[in-house]
């Protein structure tokens, strides 16, 4: 199994469009690399499938030599979708010429799916295939895929009122991935580590998690914006409830942070965030890293 980091950023990417920030500056003067928004690549025996789809995959698939392999035709058969937000669904629109591949989605996420505008994806070609929570199913061959709920809130453009941030169904998904004997996750969004979640990690061999901010309160720290992490449904790199302290018994398990936003500051190779996630093992994935089980 061969794993592929499409896109490692948030939301936005890094420049972000709109930031001046620090990190977003540093971006566009070439002193840190850019990062296009998340997405996987995973391949297995010569065929592909990717894990949600950026509005930066045309580019993506590009960079990282994921062609047709004829004259018309898709470079990967399926597109797995772990939740609904449009980081994650809004390049399923630039993958509408009429190639085939299918969408495996919790049906939550396929109803949204079903808006006047995806109906570019011409469904003479483009199937779509509900996926159960907790239920293994196989993208391709010799690939197994479980999704299972992760706490998460739903997509911003569907929250009315107040959300709960930490709902559990099929809003948020994580995904765990089998083939020849090694297992991998896929978690770009979790707004907390609990008990269940703890276990099914056991003795994985790579995990890819959510490492969108590393303070719940960044955006107000960087003068970025108001929410914390937690109402965007992200826990925290840092603190005693952050992923790096719960998840610290995953000793054996390669731990990679994905899905992260151009505020953090880990983003900054020399900074101290950096020096203490790599002290904690994780690593920091970039676009284009691949990672071979």
């Amino acid at each position: 199994m061969k794993l592929t980091i499409l896109g490692a950023a948030a939301g936005g990417g890094l420049p972000q469009w709109n930031c001046g920030c620090a990190n977003c500056d540093d971006a566009r003067a070439g002193r840190i690399a850019r990062m296009t928004q998340s997405s996987v690549a995973v391949s297995v025996a010569g065929e592909r499938v990717i894990l949600n789809a950026s509005p930066d995959i045309r580019a993506q698939l590009d960079a990282c030599g994921l062609h047709p392999a004829g004259l018309r035709g898709s470079p990967a058969a399926s597109v797995v979708l772990t939740n609904g937000d449009v980081d994650h669904v809004a390049g399923l629109l630039s993958l509408r010429e009429s190639s085939p591949f299918t969408v495996h989605a919790t049906s939550a996420t396929l109803d949204i799916l079903r808006q006047p505008i995806f109906r570019v994806l011409n469904p003479d070609h483009v199937s779509q295939s509900p996926i159960a929570l907790d239920q293994p199913f196989q993208p391709v061959p010799g690939l197994t895929v479980t999704p299972f709920a992760v706490p998460g809130k739903v997509a911003l453009y569907l929250e009315e009122g107040e959300p709960d941030t930490a709902l559990m169904g099929e809003q948020t998904v994580g995904l765990k991935l089998e083939a020849d004997g090694r297992t991998a996750f896929y978690i770009p969004g979790c707004a907390a580590v609990t008990g269940d979640l703890l276990a099914r990690l056991d003795r994985a061999d790579l995990l890819m998690f959510d490492g969108t901010v590393w303070a719940n309160d960044e955006m107000a720290r960087t003068g970025t914006g108001a929410k914390t992490g937690a109402r965007m449904g992200h826990m925290a790199m840092s603190g005693p409830e952050g992923s790096i302290a719960c998840l610290a018994g995953l000793t054996g398990t390669r731990r990679v942070f994905v899905h992260i936003n151009n505020t953090n500051p880990v983003l900054q190779p020399g900074s101290p965030e950096r020096a203490e996630l790599e002290a904690a093992g994780w690593e920091l994935a970039h676009d284009g890293m691949e990672m071979t089980l």
